[in-house]
């Protein structure tokens, strides 16, 4: 029944979160929010009435959030690059390498890590893409809150696009 989800925007129209429908309706019959799209052809039926089902809805008052920025962690690494091996290619034995060794001073930043499959990882060793002669795929990135929304927030809805800039 509740099988979709709901971009929040806050009073300024910005991309706060994405959430459930039943997190979105409490908010709308709480008063806290208003319904800006809702899925045309699907309802939420009680004894007595029916609801719009929520596709984007908009805070009523401003949510003050500190810098929005998404938290190093493996599952968003693995996120960021698609679950794929950044040397091969492979969806298979992912984990995390870093691009500078850990031993030649590299850290663990959005920018040194990347996915990849336990067969490039051993190859590639303590040594950096170019000594192994190991191209990456793509260069890694810190992803902004509105780009990990819009690329990484599951099935984007057509409702979202003009609040997610796409």
């Amino acid at each position: 029944m509740f099988d979709a989800n709901v971009l929040i925007l806050n009073q300024d129209y910005q991309p706060l979160n994405v959430v459930d429908v039943r997190k979105s309706l409490m908010l709308l019959f709480l008063d806290k929010a208003e319904l800006l799209h809702d899925y045309p052809n699907k309802t939420i039926r009680t004894v007595s009435t029916d609801f719009q089902y929520p596709s984007v809805i908009r805070l009523k008052r401003y949510a003050r959030i500190p810098f929005r920025f998404i938290v190093l962690s493996r599952k968003n690494v693995l996120k960021r690059d698609g679950n794929k091996c950044q040397y091969c290619g492979s969806t298979r034995d992912l984990t995390i390498d870093h691009v500078i060794p850990r031993s030649r001073g590299g850290g663990d930043s959005w920018e040194n890590l990347v996915t990849a499959c336990t067969r490039c990882n051993n190859k590639k060793g303590n040594r950096t893409p170019r000594e192994a002669q190991m191209p990456l795929l793509s260069k890694p990135y810190r992803p902004s809150h509105i780009v990990f929304l819009r690329d990484y927030g599951g099935r984007i809805d057509d409702s979202w696009k003009p609040y997610l800039y796409m």
